[in-house]
């Protein structure tokens, strides 16, 4: 069982690169770069729409609406183009070149000040 959900956990891994080497193409649709972004936010945003802590609900959502906005947007890829980026993400991911790596900083920032604000906010109420 956990083996199938890594493998499921490392296929929206990839998925998720070959969206964003799409979103970067001039010739893929605009529908498909617009959902294709809202999956590749939702994937690093650390708010979901239902809030992890509630249980089964809060793990819910990720497993649904993720592979739901995963798989539009990759239908909606004309299929030569969706192999093209297919390629070259299987490419980065082989050469393990992850160029731009500072674009994780936003979301660390996110998780940062979310995690102060919270604090605080405990705090507070204590004190």
């Amino acid at each position: 069982m956990f083996a199938k959900l890594k493998e499921k956990s490392k296929q929206i891994t990839r998925n998720l690169s070959i969206l964003y080497i799409a979103y970067k193409r001039k010739d893929v649709p605009m529908p498909a770069k617009i959902i294709g972004a809202a999956a590749i936010i939702y994937a690093l945003s650390p708010l979901d729409l239902i809030p992890d802590f509630i249980p089964v609900l809060g793990y819910l959502d990720d497993l649904i609406i993720l592979p739901l906005l995963i798989y539009l947007s990759i239908i909606i890829i004309p299929k030569n183009i969706f192999e093209e980026c297919k390629e070259e993400a299987e490419k980065i991911i082989i050469d393990r070149k992850y160029k731009r790596w500072y674009y994780g900083i936003p979301v660390i920032i996110i998780w940062a000040i979310t995690g102060i604000v919270i604090l605080k906010h405990i705090l507070g109420k204590i004190f």
